[in-house]
């Protein structure tokens, strides 16, 4: 075997070395990206979870203030048109959407519960309250959470030599969920107690 023969044998070994090595990144770099992906995914789910939980809450909260606050139909008018709308059917975004809507609207309700010392002792309305208090603390805890897997997805598909795959198979950035507006920003805070 000749010099040429060789140094023919030792290109294409290393070719194939690098196709091989960019095969196995490729592939691993895939499958991190879809990790990452679903569990951006589960993390939603979980959020959404509490939201569901939320949004059904509110008819039963509204009807047992109706009782004690007849002339308040502003206030009530307020959560209710912010629930309006089958939660099954909305996108994503809508559904943040109209929980921050939603959240607006239940700071209201702190104002009408220190109106209504009657309201304050119904044990019904203080159960929903409990119930709305430990859902919102849920709520905050996955909203961190579904941030924070957020951040490391969109981290790796924007970062070099990642980013080359993730634009190959088109893996698209995903939006956290940022309260906008000052006033959202304020936490609901639900204690009528």
């Amino acid at each position: 075997m000749g010099a040429g023969a060789i140094a023919a044998v030792v290109i294409v070994a290393v070719i194939v070395l690098i196709v091989l090595i960019l095969g196995i990144y490729t592939g691993a770099t895939y499958n991190s990206l879809v990790n990452l992906k679903n569990t951006v995914e589960e993390a939603f789910a979980t959020m959404d979870v509490y939201l569901k939980k939320r949004w059904d809450l509110i008819p039963n909260i509204v009807e047992s203030v109706k009782g004690y606050a007849k002339h308040e139909a502003a206030t009530l008018q307020s959560v209710i048109s912010a629930r309006n709308g089958r939660y099954s059917e909305m996108t994503a975004d809508q559904k943040l959407q109209a929980n921050a809507e939603l959240s607006r609207g239940l700071a209201g309700f702190n104002i009408l519960a220190e109106q209504y010392p009657d309201l304050k002792a119904n044990q019904n309305f203080l159960d929903l309250n409990n119930q709305l208090q430990r859902t919102e603390e849920d709520i905050a805890n996955a909203r961190k959470y579904y941030n924070a897997v957020v951040k490391n997805y969109n981290n790796k598909i924007e970062m070099f030599p990642s980013s080359i795959i993730a634009k190959m198979f088109k893996f698209g950035k995903k939006q956290m969920f940022v309260i906008e507006n000052e006033a959202e920003k304020q936490a609901v805070k639900v204690d009528f107690s």
